[in-house]
């Protein structure tokens, strides 16, 4: 595991996800994608990964971002983890945004079963 520090909160690179915990008060925009697109590069080149946010601390997100991060062409899954009402609701919008597997989980455990599985279930499917 590898952990990267930023001025919105921090990343945690595994083998097949990214775990992401963002700080208190922040607003996620659209341009925070190019430092998403240069990790991607760094870590996963072109191998399938989940993008996982633990929802520790309440920020705000523009859903404009989920439309640049579906671009990823090898991201594909998100996960939302939290067991706050309002994050649950809100996940049920910002989903809209993105048309790839994207789950809403109360434990960070089973967010990363999942990832594991949709990248395991992904690579099966992509053997000739």
């Amino acid at each position: 595991m590898i952990k990267l520090e930023y001025f919105f909160g921090e990343i945690f690179i595994h083998d097949n996800y990214i775990i992401a915990v963002m700080k208190e008060g922040i607003t996620v925009t659209p341009d925070l994608n190019d430092i998403l697109f240069d990790i991607v590069t760094t870590y996963f080149h072109s191998k399938p990964f989940v993008y996982i946010t633990n929802r520790i601390n309440s920020y705000a997100v523009d859903p404009a971002t989920y439309t640049e991060t579906a671009k990823i062409f090898n991201l594909i899954g998100f996960a939302i983890v939290s067991k706050n009402n309002l994050a649950f609701s809100n996940s049920d919008i910002e989903k809209l945004f993105f048309k790839k597997p994207f789950l809403h989980f109360d434990t960070l455990p089973e967010a990363i079963t999942w990832s594991e599985d949709l990248v395991l279930k992904y690579n099966k499917n992509q053997t000739p």
